[in-house]
């Protein structure tokens, strides 16, 4: 029998970059955004559920625009993330508006999910490769394993033209397993590809084939339990910046694997991300989206 297998999608920060769901730009043929390509591709590749994470107020824009489209072709469940959807014990700081962060929002979705899961951003395009390997990756694991897997990128196919971009610059054994992540500002200087790391330690230079993480990561619901328990050292470390600080998945995953809790696999693809960083990407993952089309990929119209 075939596996359950879900995917999560953050989308609460949906268009936040460009004033909000009702401003994001389709980049396909027929009006399709980046967001129904990873929903096409991962129905293509054998998930079975989709997991939107969004505000509560834009659930019924959300739901008329691309619920519509999506739910004729695969189940799909709605969560919202909310400042006050916290573990037993803690509260936010009344002025605190902006919301808590990745891990709280994959937190979120913890009443919807029972399966392995992978969780994607909702703005980056990912590519058809990605989904297979990491479909294939979460039917092979064990509903409570502390085994999970990152989907991990070629630096050179995650680059955009007009700027620097921010990325995770993975540290691997030979295993392929990954050992850390430095959260870094990537650009391309000349003909290397230069790496800042954004807590200030000095910059490096990669390789166009070295691994970064573009946040496609697979894990199974044990990872809620974590999220739950790092809560606390969260709130405690940041007591004096609770209006701003944010509780970040590669934070939780950096620190399961220093205790030895959980392992994460670097599954290889190569597939290219392509993502609007800047407006001036906008043309580029157009034409990238249609030659995809042309070359059979994907449909004309993707729902049709």
């Amino acid at each position: 029998m075939k596996k359950d297998v879900t995917l999560v999608i953050l989308a609460a920060g949906m268009g936040s970059r460009f004033g909000g769901l009702k401003q994001i730009e389709p980049m396909g043929p027929s009006d399709e955004f980046i967001i129904d390509y990873s929903v096409y591709d991962a129905i293509k590749a054998g998930f079975n559920k989709i997991v939107f994470i969004i505000k509560r107020e834009n659930y019924e824009l959300f739901k008329e625009t691309i619920g519509k489209r999506v739910e004729p072709h695969i189940k799909v469940e709605y969560a919202f993330q909310e400042l006050n959807n916290l573990p037993k014990g803690w509260d936010i700081p009344s002025g605190r508006m902006k919301p808590l962060g990745t891990a709280h929002a994959v937190l979120c979705a913890k009443d919807y999910v029972n399966e392995p899961f992978a969780m994607i951003n909702s703005d980056d395009f990912y590519g058809r490769d990605a989904f297979i390997k990491a479909y294939e990756y979460l039917s092979n694991i064990d509903n409570d394993s502390s085994k999970y897997g990152m989907i991990g990128y070629m630096v050179a196919n995650t680059l955009t033209e007009n700027g620097s971009v921010k990325r995770g610059v993975c540290e691997v054994d030979s295993n392929n397993y990954l050992k850390s992540i430095t959260e870094s500002k990537i650009e391309k200087i000349g003909n290397e590809i230069v790496a800042s790391p954004l807590d200030g330690s000095d910059s490096f230079t990669v390789n166009s084939d070295d691994t970064v993480s573009m946040n496609f990561l697979l894990f199974t619901p044990s990872i809620f339990g974590y999220i739950e328990e790092g809560f606390s050292k969260f709130f405690i470390d940041n007591k004096e910046d609770l209006l701003t600080s944010e509780y970040l998945i590669p934070d939780v995953v950096s620190n399961l694997i220093k205790d030895g809790k959980a392992s994460m696999e670097v599954i290889r693809t190569t597939a290219s991300w392509h993502g609007v960083t800047y407006r001036e990407d906008t043309p580029d993952v157009k034409n990238s989206i249609k030659k995809l089309v042309d070359e059979g990929e994907y449909k004309e119209n993707l729902w049709s």
